[in-house]
């Protein structure tokens, strides 16, 4: 997702829309408009951006950075209550678009070629691979250990 795009999925998501976003934080709509479109010289700082998304209580910007950096946004989970279930169920997750993956893949090259649609397949699928990975070993090092240091 582009930035611009991103603000726009905010205000879309907040109730009331630009309407409310624009009391929300407190200017007009041409201000905020002007902002957005980045029309006169003006664009969006970091902090707009992230007390609108925190209003409307998405990560539309903060995955939109991400993509841009060429990462993934990752959020973690609020309650790990549940340490080994949620782990489990994370490495099942995986096991489950590994399979998935294997299978395009044999798709893709039973005629010994990985046309333009089976290629984009494969790749979101990796991503997602990825995404579940860091995501596990995200989980993992918030139950299992002590501090955030890293080993040198």
């Amino acid at each position: 997702m582009e930035i611009r795009k991103s603000y726009l999925a905010i205000i879309k998501a907040f109730p009331g829309g630009w309407d409310a976003m624009t009391g929300a934080v407190g200017m007009t709509r041409n201000a905020l408009e002007n902002r957005i479109y980045e029309r006169k010289g003006q664009g969006v700082d970091v902090e707009l951006a992230m007390l609108m998304q925190t209003f409307a209580g998405t990560t539309h910007f903060a995955e939109a950075v991400a993509i841009q950096s060429g990462g993934v946004f990752l959020k973690m989970p609020t309650d790990i209550d549940h340490r080994n279930e949620d782990l489990g169920k994370k490495f099942r997750e995986l096991n489950v678009r590994l399979g998935a993956f294997a299978s395009t893949f044999d798709s893709a090259i039973d005629d010994d070629e990985i046309n333009a649609k089976e290629r984009n397949d494969l790749e979101r699928q990796g991503a997602d691979m990825q995404r579940t990975i860091a995501e596990l070993l995200a989980l993992s090092f918030r139950v299992y250990c002590k501090t955030d240091e890293r080993a040198e």
